[in-house]
């Protein structure tokens, strides 16, 4: 079964982008490398950090800020739970959520999982390239969304409507140019129907 070894994003200000990701504990999690390459408006990603309780989404939250990052969405109480959303100061949107609507103890600051969830124009599509690359579907409902299993990884990696995540993101749908992200974990090199680019990782070179 494929999965994602590795995400990493690409910025403009690369000592900038290390102080923020090590203030919010993912400097080991997260790649990080130069670029120039142009890039305006939506990116057509988000990265998300689960979490356990509405304590630790505020405390990443804050920190996140603190760090130089923007909101884009308050934390808050929702039906699917507790979360809110900002924006590094690279452009990268995180959500920052749990299913979880009351604390349970103190804020941990433990990050479950990350997800990279990709705004996609065809989910059909999309998800026929991933099943064919050997991801397994794990949910999938209709032409809305698509979860991949992710057994062995860090990463969960999912599909939803361009147009829908960038609702949920709270930024417009239009942008241009590189993602700025580059997926590691392919066989080979490869990009997919929306321009996400994936090289082959250490461990999918292995396998």
């Amino acid at each position: 079964m494929t999965n994602i070894d590795t995400i990493t994003i690409e910025v403009a200000d690369l000592p900038a982008a290390e102080r923020f990701y090590a203030a919010i504990g993912l400097a080991t999690r997260i790649r990080l490398r130069a670029t120039q390459e142009p890039s305006t408006g939506f990116r057509g990603f988000t990265l998300s950090l689960i979490v356990s309780q509405p304590a630790d989404v505020n405390t990443l939250v804050d920190a996140a800020l603190k760090a130089g990052a923007t909101t884009l969405k308050p934390a808050t109480k929702s039906m699917w739970g507790y979360g809110g959303v900002v924006q590094a100061p690279d452009g990268t949107i995180w959500q920052v959520a749990t299913s979880a609507k009351k604390d349970t103890g103190p804020a941990t600051g433990q990050i479950d999982a990350i997800v990279l969830l990709l705004g996609v124009g065809n989910v059909a599509a999309s998800k026929q390239f991933y099943t064919d690359m050997g991801f397994t579907v794990a949910k999938s409902f209709g032409p809305m969304y698509v979860e991949f299993a992710a057994e062995s990884s860090p990463f969960k990696l999912s599909l939803y409507r361009r147009k829908a995540l960038a609702k949920v993101a709270g930024v417009a749908v239009e942008g241009t140019g590189s993602h700025r992200i580059v997926v590691g974990g392919a066989a080979q090199p490869c990009a997919d129907p929306d321009g996400f680019v994936w090289h082959t990782s250490t461990v999918a070179a292995e396998s």
